[in-house]
């Protein structure tokens, strides 16, 4: 069990990664100082390997995805259980195709959305084609 009150959110993918994106920084920082390229792209080279190594963490169950997780599992020692289905509103669990749907969700069609109108507030739909007053 975690000693804190609430979910902080560290986890493994956190941790781990942040340790290789500082790295990284350390190594572009050095190069920037010493005016080389070569240890510029190197320190953004490991930034991309961090990124890909928590996203890696993160979909094999070392992360969380947005939100408060259960009590059990905030510790960052606990796996996500949640992490096997993927995260709903989570960017890398979609991108990895693991993401929930909701319902109607897939099917490509494109749901507009449309404003609602308050009432007592005038209509502001023009013409198509027209100068709206010029």
């Amino acid at each position: 069990m975690s000693a804190h009150q609430y979910d902080h959110g560290h986890t493994v993918a956190g941790w781990i990664g942040c340790a290789i994106a500082s790295v990284g920084a350390g190594v572009a920082g050095l190069g920037i100082v010493r005016v080389s390229g070569v240890l510029i792209a190197g320190g953004l080279a490991i930034g991309v390997v961090a990124l890909l190594v928590t996203w890696a963490l993160h979909l094999a169950g070392w992360g969380k995805g947005p939100g408060v997780r259960p009590r059990a599992e905030w510790s960052w020692r606990v796996r996500d259980s949640a992490a096997p289905g993927g995260h709903e509103e989570c960017l890398g669990c979609r991108l990895a195709g693991r993401g929930r749907r909701a319902a109607g969700a897939g099917t490509g069609a494109v749901q507009p959305v449309m404003p609602v109108q308050r009432t007592g507030e005038p209509e502001t739909v023009a013409a198509a084609g027209t100068d709206s007053g010029r």
